[in-house]
């Protein structure tokens, strides 16, 4: 399974973008696909999850400028990001938690990371 995470990108204070991580592959069932950022020198943190019935969960401090949604197909999910700010700079790694056929479910599939710099 891999997956591939695209959408990222320079934008100005006040503007939207949408991110898009696509897994492809053997996928049996997805659990949950998750959005992290991370800025240098700081701890990876996380900014949304949904599960693969499409419920969404966000931090308290990330509700309402971030929309994380997936597909019918179930193999791609989205991250919307409204009104950025600088402080939302980062590269953003999307996660999975699933099952491939014939395996065990794991949680440690990662995509490459999608740069997102916020100019003031």
């Amino acid at each position: 399974v891999q997956l591939q995470a695209s959408g990222g990108g320079l934008v100005q204070s006040g503007g939207s973008l949408r991110l898009s991580c696509a897994a492809s592959g053997s996928i049996y069932n997805l659990k949950t696909m998750t959005w992290y950022r991370q800025v240098p020198g700081k701890e990876r943190e996380l900014v949304a999850s949904i599960t693969g019935s499409g419920s969404a969960n966000y931090p308290n401090s990330e509700k309402g400028r971030f929309t994380i949604s997936i597909n019918d197909a179930k193999n791609t999910v989205y991250l919307q990001i409204d009104s950025l700010k600088p402080e939302d700079t980062a590269v953003y790694y999307c996660n999975a938690h699933l099952t491939e056929y014939g395996r065990l479910p794991r949680d440690d599939y990662w995509g490459q990371g999608t740069q997102v710099t916020v100019s003031s």
